[in-house]
Parts: structure tokens; C-alpha cells; sequence
């Protein structure tokens, strides 16, 4: 019990980003600690196996908790022979961390406990079949509903041009330029609650934007610059406000948060659906719905989470 106890502490210790290479002498006292717990639990492994024989009913792997040991202890085998040849393989070191499940095996009312706990599993199958009918049923219903609507944003008019020298800060509006947070428009069609006659006015320096292109134009051909900097001008607010020429709401190519938060699918509906119940941001997916489609969307949403919280809770 006391070298897995010291095990643990030097699985701790391990700080495998500042010692990629174990160059440092820390590194190198905890792999040296390291290689004789393996030692220990590979001696013990073959001293059972003596004693009680490998293979039958009462022999060493007739055990399920001694087939976890035989498991870490081959794992450890293959690590070391890797290590042997100077092929990293990350997925193999990771067994390290089943070394503490061998204190289970050393204290028989914490085996009793996780014994119960893996008797009980078989008994949430109706939860996780409740899960997946709540997740399948407002999944459907989201893509039914929303398939698109999230990629809705204000485009200038198809018509629209400007002369050479002169373009849109941004083909569509987005308050910010990484376009974290998107301003998502509704559809004539729809009655959601974000126009493009919504749009804020453009500010720089605190003032808003007073010029129009035709404004940018005039200037221009007076042989000065379209669109002067505030610093430069003693008129407050003198530059063109763009965002009164996106006035177009049409469908385009990218969802919120880099395309993760849709309903453009049922995997992507699930996602949706499983950020909700963690009540995560869940407020912003459903502003971003109501914006697009329509302010009821809420029952939605509201709905969602009353029965996540009864049914997966109770």
C-alpha cells in the first residue's frame, strides 16, 4: 500500500511540459522512483502467479482486479521497451495512471464500495435511454426549426458598388472583427427580433460616423483623402458610417463560435442541446435563436432544461 501511496505522489510530481527531454534532476529522480515501483508491481504480479497459477477459476487472471494488475504491469512492459527504441508513444504512458486503482485490490471495504458502484450501472440504462429520447426529440425539433438561421447576417445590397480605392470595412456587419459575437439578423420570412435596421451606427474615437459615401465621393474627387482620421480633423465623428449600407439580411457561410453553435444537423443540435442542460452560455444560444427566429423560441430553451434537470436528476 505504501509504494502505490508513493506512487501517486510521484505521478504528481511529474511535470512532463517542462521535462520533455527528463534532462533536469528532478525529472530523472522521479523516472529512477518510477522504474522501481514498476519492479515492485511486476515482482508481486510474478510471485502470485507462482503461488496461485495463471490460468482457471481460482488462479491468479480468474481475478478481475488481478487482470487489471497483469493489464498495467504489460502496459508497463510495453512503455519501457519503447522507451528501449526511442519511440515516444503517449497513449501508452497514460496507463500510468491506472497505477493507483491497485489500492482497491488492497483494501477490501473500497472494493466492496466499487463493486456495488459497477453493480448499479446496468440499472441507468432507462436514464440513458430517457437521455437519448430528449436529446433526439429537441434535436429534431431544433434542426426542424432553426436548420440555417444562425448563419443569417447583414450583407450590403446585391447592387451596391463603390468607386476604385474605396471598400466595406467587412463583406457583412460583425461588431467585432473576430466575429465572436455575431450580430445574427432575421429573415423577412421570419419574425425574429434583430433587423438590419437594427445596426448601431459606426463610432470611432467615441463619436459616431456622420459621413455617407457620397460624402467619401465628393472628397475624393477634391483630390482629399475619403475618409480623413479623427486625429487629423478638428469636426468630431468625421468618417463614413459603413454599417448603414449593410441592409441585406441574407444566409452566409458561418455559424457562432467558429461554427460550433448551429442546428444545421443533429450532431451539431446535440452539442447545442447538451451546452444548454449544463446551463453554459446557454442564455446567449438562445438570444442568438430568438434574434434569428422568433421571440417564443424561449419555451424552447426553457423547456429543455426543466426536463434535463427532472428527468436526468431525479
Amino acid at each position: 500500500m505504501m509504494v502505490i501511496l508513493l506512487n501517486c505522489v510521484t505521478l504528481g510530481m511529474y511535470q512532463p511540459c517542462e521535462n520533455i527531454d527528463c534532462s533536469s534532476q528532478r525529472c530523472q529522480i522521479l523516472q529512477a522512483f518510477d522504474a522501481m515501483i514498476y519492479i515492485f508491481f511486476a515482482v508481486e504480479m510474478v510471485v502470485k502467479m507462482v503461488a496461485l497459477g495463471i490460468f482457471g477459476r481460482r488462479c491468479y487472471l480468474g481475478d478481475t482486479w488481478n487482470r487489471l494488475d497483469f493489464f498495467i504491469v504489460m502496459a508497463g512492459v510495453v512503455e519501457y521497451s519503447l522507451d528501449l527504441q526511442n519511440i515516444n508513444f503517449t497513449a501508452i504512458r497514460t496507463v500510468r495512471v491506472l497505477r493507483p486503482l491497485k489500492a482497491i485490490n488492497r483494501v477490501p471495504s473500497m472494493r466492496i464500495l466499487v463493486n456495488l458502484l459497477l453493480d448499479t450501472l446496468p440499472m441507468l440504462g432507462n436514464v440513458l435511454l430517457l437521455c437519448f429520447f430528449v436529446f433526439f426529440i429537441f434535436g429534431i425539433i431544433g434542426v426542424q426549426l432553426w436548420a440555417g438561421l444562425l448563419r443569417n447576417r447583414c450583407y450590403p445590397e446585391e447592387n451596391f458598388t463603390l468607386s476604385t480605392g474605396m471598400a466595406l470595412p467587412a463583406p457583412y456587419y460583425s461588431p467585432d472583427e473576430e466575429d465572436e459575437r455575431p450580430f445574427i439578423c432575421s429573415l423577412p420570412q421570419d419574425n425574429g427580433i434583430m433587423s438590419c435596421n437594427d445596426i448601431p451606427a459606426r463610432r470611432e474615437g467615441g463619436r459616431d460616423c456622420c459621413l455617407d459615401v457620397e460624402d467619401a465621393l465628393h472628397r475624393q474627387a477634391l483630390g482629399l483623402a475619403a475618409e480623413p482620421l479623427l486625429n487629423a480633423s478638428a469636426v468630431p465623428g468625421l468618417c463614413v458610417n459603413w454599417n448603414r449600407y449593410y441592409t441585406h439580411c441574407r444566409t452566409g457561410h458561418s455559424n457562432p463560435h467558429k461554427g460550433a453553435i448551429n442546428f444545421d444537423n443533429i450532431g451539431y443540435a446535440w452539442i447545442v442541446i447538451f451546452q444548454v442542460i449544463t446551463l453554459e452560455g446557454w442564455v446567449e444560444i438562445m438570444y442568438y435563436v430568438m434574434d434569428a427566429h422568433s421571440f417564443y423560441n424561449f419555451i424552447y430553451f426553457i423547456l429543455l432544461i426543466i426536463v434535463s434537470e427532472h428527468g436526468f436528476h431525479s
